[in-house]
């Protein structure tokens, strides 16, 4: 099946669901801002919680915008993704919007789709990959988030000059998950503190993963003070495995990134301490505006959040705590 879905319309509807198989086996079937004169293509891996709020958001944003977006099926592989944006270029897009399932094929996805400007949405690639006004990275500055993580533990625990710490990874490659432990162990060196890292390693966003490699640390006899995860899914993994081995963890700080709805409510029931809000839907908005500004001005100067080399769109993190938390809810 093409993996290029097709925009919608009411005859496209109507058939669909007059025939029921016509669109099977695709994943999200949405598409925005139908009569705009701008046509943009947006491509990902399959959706989790979070890609699926950023998924909603770029069908809202293109709406009101006025432009065009298509999107098509949640791609598996990197090969899928290559394939499916190669046929997008033939397809009269104007751009492409694209949550790449790999940062190292930044490089290969632009090559393929003819010189169309592309977006790059919460996944950051090497700068060397970015284009002043043409390929830019539309995302939140992730340094910020491990910092904000860090500031909090040490204030929680009233500025300890030593303790021993946790941190769960997401997948190792993705600049997520490296930036934001860089900038936990960034944080504690300016501050002149000591860290005893007793397990630091990929939990790869899971919270079975997550689960399980807590529990096989506990097995070492180490302590730990806290327990710095790079989502809140794995954040929650963790609690999970401290309530199964009977660990008081409202005196292990358990801190996350995200502000998913399972996070804010884990926070809410004085377990997780602490997250990141990351905003999917501010993403999402900036993404189609930069896209935008990008065909209609030839730069993203403009857009708020923009940095002076046009090539960043930085949407930024919020801390989130027992105090703030039904702020996100």
């Amino acid at each position: 099946m093409n993996r290029i879905i097709k925009r919608f319309n009411v005859t496209l509807l109507i058939l669909a669901l007059a025939f029921g198989t016509i669109l099977t086996g695709c994943g999200s079937k949405s598409s925005g801002g139908s009569s705009g004169s701008v046509k943009l293509f947006y491509s990902c891996g399959e959706l989790d919680d979070f890609k699926t709020v950023l998924h909603d958001a770029l069908i809202e944003s293109a709406t009101s915008e006025g432009v065009t977006l298509d999107i098509g099926e949640p791609c598996k592989t990197v090969n899928d993704q290559v394939e499916q944006l190669k046929q997008a270029s033939t397809q009269g897009y104007d751009a492409i919007i694209c949550l790449p399932i790999d940062r190292a094929t930044c490089l290969q996805l632009e090559a393929v789709t003819n010189g169309l400007p592309i977006v790059f949405v919460n996944v950051q690639p090497d700068k060397d990959y970015l284009q002043a006004n043409k390929y830019i990275c539309v995302g939140s500055y992730e340094m910020n988030a491990g910092a904000y993580q860090a500031e909090y533990v040490w204030n929680a625990l009233g500025n300890p000059t030593t303790l021993n710490a946790i941190i769960m990874r997401g997948e190792l490659t993705h600049n997520a998950a490296i930036q934001r432990s860089v900038s936990v162990k960034d944080f504690f060196k300016k501050n002149g503190v000591t860290v005893n890292y007793v397990f630091d390693d990929t939990a790869n966003w899971s919270d079975t993963e997550a689960s399980n490699a807590f529990k096989v640390f506990l097995k070492t006899g180490q302590s730990v003070d806290a327990v710095f995860c790079n989502n809140d899914t794995m954040a929650l993994g963790v609690i999970q495995a401290m309530k199964d081995e009977g660990i008081d963890y409202k005196k292990i700080p358990v801190v996350g990134v995200d502000a998913t709805a399972a996070g804010c409510e884990s926070i809410v029931n004085g377990e997780m301490q602490f997250t990141v809000y990351q905003s999917a839907k501010g993403q999402g908005e900036s993404a189609i505006k930069s896209a935008k500004a990008i065909l209609g001005e030839g730069t993203i100067k403009n857009i708020e959040g923009a940095t002076e080399d046009c090539m960043y769109v930085w949407v930024p993190f919020e801390k989130v705590d027992a105090s703030n938390v039904k702020d996100y809810q």
